[in-house]
């Protein structure tokens, strides 16, 4: 009976079959499909045909997913040979109107040719084959996925007989996160000064922060001196602002005045009266400027960009790092832009200004970055080689001054670019060679050679010893502590292979350098490490900007000399002023913060204990 019914419900040969019995194709569309194989539908489709005479047992949702599956495939695969392209040769097919945003590199018509090679550009190390290339905008950029240095020596093994170093410590973010905010005053009182203490102030303004970061020109300060000559600049004016900014910076700066002078004796009760004085009345100044800053956010222009990087630089002063972060952002967001659209508008003046400040962003917000490793660049380090350096700008009254001020902004940059390539070459996520042992004895050599090219070429004023003689100028002291830093940084890989062991076994590292080739630049990196902090004084821009950075690069370099003393082989190593460092240091930033200084950070507190600490296992050591 069953098979009689299965017989008499059979189609006839070349009848329309069923939709359950037509093919995947008209089955899904409920098109009359015609049992051939291929059916008419998909023949005249060109697709492929799927059919059956028995049911199809897949539902609409299978063959839905199976062509998504399918779709997906050919996405991948197309992904796939687009990334093959190299980028130099994508970049190059740009249209023309996503050219980079400005000129090419040139320096100041004052720097000599012979210094504009080291200090414009930072070339790839020779015969190495990196992701970068000559023609690539993103040549001296922080790996985005980099780790700070003291959180990440922190994880170091040698750390694990030190449980309280690490229980103990908090990530820096957190602890600057949940400090209380900033008071603001209601209704500050304008500071009562004389024309002679005006003059005093922005003479102090334009011989430390215009001179690190020369971007106010004189008649900019001749205006505000205008202003503030007629009483409170009570307007809320961009000028205005940038007035009381001004004010506010000289009054800090007048705070850091003699600082490195003042650790060779104890300073007396009434000297850090006027240094508190200064502070206090700095601190007025930038709260009036507050007032006005909804101006700054609503105009558009060099003067308002320059109120906002300005601002940054008080935050920092106030060892604020996320606010003075928040600032930095939105200057070189405004800078990216201006220098975008603005160039035919725009006179010469307004045009140097914002490269200037364009500079000064790239340099701390590199700082920063280096230290706060989750900070969402702003992207001005992916173009930096496309800005021109600084040009001609009148800063400073004496021609001597703006010369100066000029070729120092210059090596300050041409370091931070030479710093940044290091990060990127040594250790960036992925493609970083410090745990190469057959590549980054090459990179270290090249790194060292132009590290040695940027110090030959500075100015005899500027010039220093590596030793813990004083240099002649605070800038000079200052650059050296840059050189240091980098100097420490490019030969920590060989410190981290020795740390790690693996020395004395065979084909570990390129067969051309020996066992006690790799301790000695071991000792290159530890004696780069004990000088930086031995010859670290109350710079002026230490203090007054860097000291947050500092604070960190310090905590870092006391726990890579306490991982040494952990190894015999590096131990002896190591110089015995080692049990001087902790000591000197701790007197350096207690002194900085009874001048107001930090006095609330609690990432610099939390540093410092890190510091005490470290020197305490460090002498047990010894």
């Amino acid at each position: 009976m069953t098979d009689n019914l299965d017989d008499s419900m059979a189609e006839p040969p070349g009848k329309r079959l069923r939709t359950s019995h037509a093919c995947d194709a008209c089955r899904t569309r409920k098109t009359r499909c015609n049992g051939g194989n291929p059916c008419v539908t998909c023949a005249a489709s060109e697709q492929e045909c799927t059919y059956g005479r028995e049911a199809n047992s897949r539902s609409k949702s299978d063959i839905i997913l199976e062509s998504v599956l399918r779709v997906e495939q050919s996405l991948n695969e197309l992904r796939s040979s687009i990334s093959e392209i190299p980028r130099h040769i994508a970049y190059q097919q740009l249209p023309s109107r996503q050219a980079p945003v400005a000129a090419p590199i040139q320096s100041s018509p004052s720097v000599t040719n012979s210094a504009r090679t080291p200090f414009a550009t930072i070339q790839t190390p020779i015969g190495e084959d990196s992701q970068e290339t000559s023609n690539s905008f993103e040549n001296a950029v922080l790996d985005s996925m980099h780790i700070s240095t003291t959180e990440s020596v922190l994880q170091w093994p040698h750390f694990d007989s030190f449980p309280s170093l690490r229980q103990d410590v908090k990530p820096i973010f957190s602890l600057e996160q949940s400090r209380p905010p900033m008071t603001i005053l209601q209704n500050p009182m304008y500071p009562y000064v004389d024309a002679d203490e005006v003059d005093a102030i922005l003479a102090a303004f334009e011989s430390n922060v215009n001179f690190w970061y020369p971007t106010l020109s004189q008649g900019q300060l001749n205006a505000a001196k205008a202003l503030l000559a007629n009483g409170v600049p009570g307007d809320d004016t961009v000028q205005c602002c940038l007035a009381l900014l001004i004010m506010a910076l000289g009054c800090t700066s007048q705070t850091v005045t003699s600082l490195r002078a003042a650790e060779k004796f104890v300073e007396d009760g009434e000297e850090k009266q006027r240094r508190l004085r200064r502070a206090k009345m700095g601190h007025v100044y930038f709260q009036l400027a507050l007032k006005k800053i909804h101006v700054v956010h609503l105009e558009v222009s060099s003067e308002s960009t320059q109120c906002l990087f300005f601002a940054a630089l008080y935050l920092a002063s106030l060892v604020r790092p996320l606010q003075a972060w928040g600032y930095l952002s939105a200057t070189a967001a405004r800078c990216m832009l201006l220098l975008v659209y603005s160039q035919e508008e725009q006179d010469d003046e307004d045009q140097e200004r914002l490269r200037r400040i364009f500079w000064s962003c790239y340099i701390l917000e590199s700082d920063y970055v280096a230290e706060l490793s989750a900070c969402p660049p702003s992207g001005i380090a992916r173009i930096e080689s496309s800005i021109w350096l600084p040009g001609p700008y009148n800063t400073h009254i004496s021609e001597k001054d703006r010369e100066e001020s000029s070729l120092y902004f210059l090596a300050c940059i041409s370091m931070r670019r030479l710093l940044n390539r290091v990060h990127q070459l040594l250790y960036a996520r992925h493609t970083g060679a410090a745990w190469d042992t057959a590549r980054f004895p090459r990179i270290v050599s090249e790194l060292q050679h132009q590290l040695d090219e940027w110090r030959s070429l500075l100015p005899s004023s500027f010039s220093f010893s590596i030793d813990e003689e004083a240099t002649a100028t605070e800038v000079g002291g200052f650059l050296r502590q840059r050189y240091l830093t980098c100097k420490a940084v490019i030969y920590r890989p060989y410190l981290m292979w020795v740390l790690s062991g693996s020395y004395t076994e065979p084909g570990r590292i390129d067969p051309n350098t020996s066992s006690e080739e790799a301790l000695l630049m071991c000792k290159a990196c530890l004696d780069a490490c004990l000088l930086h902090a031995l010859n670290l004084r109350g710079f002026p821009q230490t203090v007054l900007v860097d000291m947050w950075i500092c604070s960190l690069s310090m905590s870092g370099a006391m726990l890579i000399l306490l991982a040494a003393c952990q190894v015999p082989a590096l131990k002896g190593l190591i110089d015995p002023r080692v049990v001087r460092v902790g000591r000197h240091l701790l007197d350096l930033f207690e002194q900085w913060q009874e001048s107001s200084f930090g006095v609330d950070a609690p990432s610099v507190s939390q540093c410092l204990w890190i510091i005490r600490e470290a020197d305490r296992f460090i002498q047990d050591a010894y």
